[in-house]
């Protein structure tokens, strides 16, 4: 006769609750950013709005109940004040999501060193600072979430805009690190790789055939939305993931598993098959 299983079953809509909690999202002001303000917002948290256009950062932190702060994020020194305040206005922090990011296009043969130097400011460089400065905080306070966007162009080649895929590919190391470290501080560390998404800047700058040929080449016929990139990333800033550390999320409608030779359709491949079995 089987055991019966009398496990606890836990309530898992509390877990992926967050009152009482208080989280800095960096580059809260558009896209990505005020959707992941929003999430952590209806989810119960307090959250400090950061972000390099104040009008930006005050519109976000309006709309969330929170709190508007504006900082250069690749600057030690700014990273440093924006972690401190958030702290001594919240009481504490328990986590971050860090959005900021952003790529330059350009022939890899071309990029020149001041495009170098700013492609891994943009993407890698607040990613270090914020983690060290909140990291120190949350350590003093018994634990925390850290998550960042990362991006599929670190997973794969990214060509036209390999500097960026470089960084971004950093990024996901620099989580792994992290998590490793700071597990004996109860801090957790996690990365969310969009796919195509359609952030405010892609939506102006794709014509709509760019847009709906993009779609077709996704197995789930749609480009992402802003706030699909939000839920996974409060998904890991809460406890339905609080035994998930170290991991990048990828986001993309199954474009990474996808079979790689896009030009060989069903009808080929079985009769590619026929063939080979009545070729031995």
């Amino acid at each position: 006769m089987a055991t019966l299983d009398s496990t606890a079953v836990p309530d898992y809509g509390r877990r992926l609750r967050l009152d009482g909690k208080h989280f800095i999202v960096l580059g809260a002001g558009q896209g990505m950013g005020r959707q992941t303000s929003h999430a952590l917002h209806q989810m119960g948290a307090g959250v400090f709005c950061v972000d390099q256009d104040s009008e930006r950062a005050a519109h976000v932190a309006s709309e969330v109940k929170g709190i508007a702060y504006v900082a250069d994020c690749t600057k030690r020194d700014e990273v440093r004040g924006l972690a401190a305040e958030a702290e001594k206005q919240m009481g504490r922090i328990d986590g971050f999501v860090d959005i900021i990011g952003m790529a330059r296009w350009c022939e890899l043969l071309q990029i020149d060193d001041e495009s170098w130097n700013w492609q891994f400011d943009i993407v890698l460089r607040h990613a270090y600072l914020i983690s060290q400065e909140a990291g120190k905080r949350m350590k003093a306070a018994g634990g925390g979430t850290m998550v960042f966007i990362a991006s599929v162009s670190g997973l794969t080649a990214a060509p036209m805009h390999a500097g960026y895929g470089a960084a971004k590919a950093g990024l996901m190391a620099w989580v792994k690190s992290l998590a490793i470290e700071l597990a004996p501080y109860n801090i957790r560390a996690n990365a969310v790789a969009p796919g195509s998404t359609l952030t405010p800047r892609m939506e102006a700058a794709q014509s709509a055939e760019h847009k709906a040929a993009t779609a077709r080449s996704i197995p789930l016929g749609r480009s992402g939305e802003t706030a699909d990139i939000a839920a996974a990333a409060l998904f890991l800033s809460s406890d339905l993931s609080k035994q998930i550390t170290g991991r990048t999320l990828v986001v993309d409608g199954g474009v990474d598993v996808k079979f790689p030779y896009q030009g060989l359709d069903k009808d080929d491949a079985a009769d590619g098959a026929f063939k080979r079995a009545n070729s031995q």
